[in-house]
């Protein structure tokens, strides 16, 4: 049954903790930026984690695409979708900040951007501005 959210504060954070805890069931969800110009580009992350009521934190070693959009347009969706279930959450919001996690044994930094395989795992700090349910089923992607 595909979920109804209504946002205002406590049900946006309610629904965020639901989302955090959906990614770490599922142990992915997708990450979606675009570039300066509209151009659309869809990463997959592997862990999201809260980190303030309305903020939260995704890991990944992001390619080299999402990194580039970001330095564009900091704005982001999140989500979260379980294939089984056909139930999800989709997190609006804009990336405040960047952190380096991890780096590859041997990192080259001359080589960072120029590689297909990144050598870094980050962290995007988002602040979800709406949240918004996701279904295959028909669903409404507007706030009640």
């Amino acid at each position: 049954m595909p979920l109804t959210i209504k946002i205002g504060l406590k049900l946006k954070t309610e629904s965020i903790v639901h989302a955090v805890a959906l990614a770490r069931k599922l142990g992915h969800l997708f990450v979606t930026t675009a570039d300066g110009k509209g151009l659309p580009h869809v990463a997959a992350a592997a862990e999201m984690n809260s980190v303030a009521e309305n903020r939260v934190a995704v890991s990944a070693w992001f390619c080299p695409g999402t990194l580039a959009n970001l330095d564009q347009n900091r704005l982001v969706s999140l989500v979260v979708w379980d294939e089984d279930a056909d139930s999800g959450l989709q997190l609006l919001g804009r990336v405040e900040n960047i952190k380096e996690k991890a780096m590859m044994d041997g990192y080259l930094p001359e080589t960072e951007g120029l590689s297909p395989m990144p050598q870094i795992e980050r962290i995007l700090e988002v602040t979800v501005n709406r949240v918004i349910a996701f279904s295959h089923a028909p669903h409404s992607d507007v706030d009640e």
